[in-house]
């Protein structure tokens, strides 16, 4: 931990990029986060751009975790989901530590940011055995964690459930579009729910993204047998989760 027990994290994503300092021995944050519109088109050098107005902005002098909507190994970003396509093969650990002065900082992907900081703080918290959050939106985030330990990038949501790619078939985007009823959306989560479930044995679900503010209208529809819980820090979860990878060097 951080000689004041603090880390800056920067959650970016489609529509917006939020930062705030984190006290890692809550995982609340200092201050109000600082939140700046996702710039369009969602290039590189328009996000760190972005990125650095944040951080000048919050006066951190310090190291910064930052999460992307995308596949990220040794800091390469590998996929663009909801930003530019340009991202894709671009080194975002070292676009981000130039534009902020040569700083040390961390990147990773959005899910796994949320999934640290469900386990450590949140919903999963005191979890033995193995913990999945998924986060239901445009498509199905996934993050794969063990006693607190990462496994980055699982990408679950396009495994293939009954035919179809898990997103395809349960993403809550897909309940929009259709114009579903809970019922009706629930049992196509099972079914995504029960393939994992059988995959993995994990001792807990997770559900996040916006629809998890309405977990109370679904979660007793769904069908399968391992407990599923709401993730408890919403719109945090990434900034804790990034301020926890930088302060551990969690470098996926």
């Amino acid at each position: 931990m951080s000689a004041r027990g603090q880390a800056f994290g920067i959650d970016i994503g489609g529509s917006g990029v939020k930062g705030a300092l984190v006290d890692l021995a809550t995982g609340d944050l200092v201050h109000e986060r600082i939140k700046k519109a996702t710039p369009h088109p969602a290039t590189p050098s328009a996000v760190a751009e972005t990125v650095a107005e944040l951080v000048a902005e919050s006066a951190w002098d310090g190291p910064v975790g930052l999460t992307l909507p995308s596949v990220v190994v040794n800091g390469v970003a590998r996929t663009a989901a909801n930003i530019d396509p340009s991202w894709i093969d671009n080194d975002a650990r070292q676009l981000f530590s130039q534009a902020l002065g040569g700083r040390e900082v961390v990147v990773l992907n959005d899910a796994d940011a949320a999934g640290l900081a469900e386990d450590r703080y949140g919903a999963a918290r005191d979890t033995e055995g193995l913990v999945i959050l998924l986060t239901f939106g445009t498509g199905i985030g996934s993050a794969l964690l063990h006693r607190g330990e990462l496994v980055p990038n699982s990408e679950l949501g396009h495994i293939e459930v009954h035919g179809k790619e898990a997103e395809h078939r349960a993403a809550s985007s897909v309940k929009e579009r259709k114009g579903w009823s809970y019922r009706k959306w629930s049992s196509q989560v099972s079914k995504v729910l029960i393939t994992l479930e059988n995959l993995f044995q994990p001792a807990v679900f997770v559900v996040g993204g916006g629809i998890s503010r309405d977990a109370d209208h679904w979660i007793p529809l769904l069908a399968n047998r391992t407990p599923v819980v709401a993730a408890h820090l919403r719109n945090t979860a990434g900034i804790v989760g990034a301020a926890m990878a930088v302060d551990s060097g969690i470098a996926p």
